[in-house]
């Protein structure tokens, strides 16, 4: 099955953001595009906010006035879904209710023809459920675009329990001859991205929760050392708190209330008193021209400590003793087989450890857990967690070693798996257990979470780097720190580990 062909009309019922973003991507690609909203006037709005929007891109040399004005003379305000018989595709973005949904494509079956393609772009409810009440669901897809879907790339193709295999495949290709880069999903809460990306949000808000840092430091020490483009913080005040908020209780609801999807009081409360983001002018942080922006805690200058012994193997962080040699500092060999887990012996007897899911006061001794890095040559930031027992002089020798390599640091209350590397865990976790239940394949997993929410690595990709047994390992300890469920290991990663194992 190909792509719908150019000559054939899409429609965009709903002219929201979304909607119109739509519509952009279809009428651009060189489609004759409808525009129907059941509000009186604003279809014909919506057809010229997109032509203002077409004007620009010519001034920015992005578009040229002929295919200016080609594309004005293919869009055009429809006044009722009569008139949307013609259409080979239609595409709902209206309100994120179900039984609205339902009746517009009831409404739509009986105008179309039987081999109209009928989608829903809706990121939190069922295909399936849309579907339901349909004559001939097998035309029903999920078309996802992410806002806005003029420029980001992505598209999550959706297949509903009832979506014929050729239906999904015209969707798919249609999206990829737009210029997008669609990916497969089957149709489950959240499907990829929202579904994959929960605990990136839910791990910040944990910490947050349980006072081992600011919002401000979290975003920083994700940014800085995890190479994430933003902060689940300031992420979600772009976002709006309510409606991320809203996606992870219909997440959480739809899994009937799984812990490892559990929402937080915290957020509750910051929606409850309409705090929700730069849109009303503050969430977790203030908004306005005179408002600093919240700075992280960052660690004073401490000296560094002139000669530190590293016993055992620092993986993923085995860059380290390379780094602390270019800093001038003297290492000294250590005790301990290559493949025992490992640590930098400081000259105060303080081991300086890389997080592995234990608390840092369960250590032999005196122990500063630090935080993995996507690359400890690049970050510019580390996060040390000291345990009870680590006295000033083991804090400022740990804070001046990382601070000689020419990074700032952040000092963060006890916290087993610390920031980054619980964030990814579980990241890699949720990813082998989608693709493990068949809600997409690996390489569509990589790709939507690279595209879809800009993570600076797939998490099966982390996954590889930091081997699935460590991974298994550190979410076990976790586990056994929070015997919830919340960080049980998925069965998917536990087999994987297996096979890596024995390979």
């Amino acid at each position: 099955m190909t792509a719908l062909e150019l000559s054939s009309a899409v429609a965009v019922v709903g002219t929201g953001t979304m909607g119109q973003g739509i519509a952009q991507v279809a009428l651009v690609a060189g489609h004759p595009v409808l525009l129907y909203d059941a509000v009186p006037g604003r279809a014909k709005a919506a057809a010229e906010a997109i032509g203002a929007r077409l004007d620009r891109l010519v001034e920015k040399g992005r578009l040229t006035t002929a295919d200016r004005a080609a594309a004005g003379a293919r869009i055009a305000p429809a006044d009722s879904l009569a008139d949307l018989a013609g259409c080979g595709l239609v595409v709902e973005a209206v309100l994120e209710r179900l039984d609205v949904k339902q009746r517009l494509f009831q409404d739509l079956e009986e105008v179309v023809a039987e081999d109209c393609l009928l989608a829903t772009n809706t990121s939190s409810l069922s295909v399936t459920a849309i579907a339901g009440p349909l004559r001939a669901p097998g035309r029903f897809v999920g078309l996802h675009f992410f806002n806005p879907a003029p420029l980001l790339p992505l598209v999550e193709v959706v297949s509903g329990f009832a979506t014929d295999e050729s239906a999904a495949t015209r969707a798919y290709e249609t999206a990829k001859a737009w210029g997008k880069t669609p990916v497969r999903s089957a149709d489950t809460p959240g499907f990829v991205v929202n579904r994959i990306a929960r605990p990136f949000y839910a791990e910040a808000l944990r910490l947050y929760e349980e006072r081992v840092a600011d919002p401000a430091t979290i975003d920083a020490v994700l940014r800085e050392c995890g190479g994430f483009a933003m902060g689940p913080f300031e992420l979600t005040d772009l976002i709006g708190q309510d409606v991320n908020e809203a996606v992870t209780r219909s997440v959480w609801e739809s899994f009937f209330q799984d812990p490892k999807f559990t929402p937080s009081l915290a957020q509750r409360r910051l929606v409850e008193s309409r705090r929700i983001g730069r849109k009303s002018g503050r969430g977790w942080f203030a908004y306005g021209d005179d408002v600093p922006r919240a700075q992280p805690h960052t660690a004073p200058p401490a000296k560094a400590p002139e000669s530190v012994a590293v016993h055992g193997d620092l993986f993923p962080a085995d860059a380290l003793p390379e780094l602390i040699r270019a800093a001038g500092i003297r290492v000294d060999p250590g005790s301990g087989t290559p493949d025992c887990p490992g640590f930098v012996e400081l000259p105060g007897g303080t081991r300086l450890a890389l997080a592995d899911g234990t608390a840092s006061d369960a250590a032999a001794g005196p122990t500063v857990h630090f935080d993995l890095a996507l690359d400890y040559r690049t970050a510019t930031r580390v996060a040390l967690s000291p345990s009870s027992r680590v006295d000033e002089r083991g804090i400022a020798e740990a804070v001046g070693l990382f601070q000689a390599l020419g990074k700032k640091v952040s000092v963060i209350g006890h916290a087993p798996g610390m920031i980054v590397a619980r964030t990814v865990w579980l990241l890699v976790d949720f990813a082998l257990d989608a693709v493990g239940r068949e809600v997409a394949d690996a390489e569509d997993v990589d790709t939507a979470m690279r595209l879809g929410v800009n993570y600076p690595l797939g998490p099966l990709a982390w996954g590889r780097r930091l081997t699935a047994y460590r991974v298994a390992e550190a979410l076990d300890a976790l586990h056994h720190e929070y015997p919830t469920g919340r960080y049980a290991p998925s069965q998917a990663l536990r087999r994987q580990a297996v096979r890596e194992e024995y390979a």
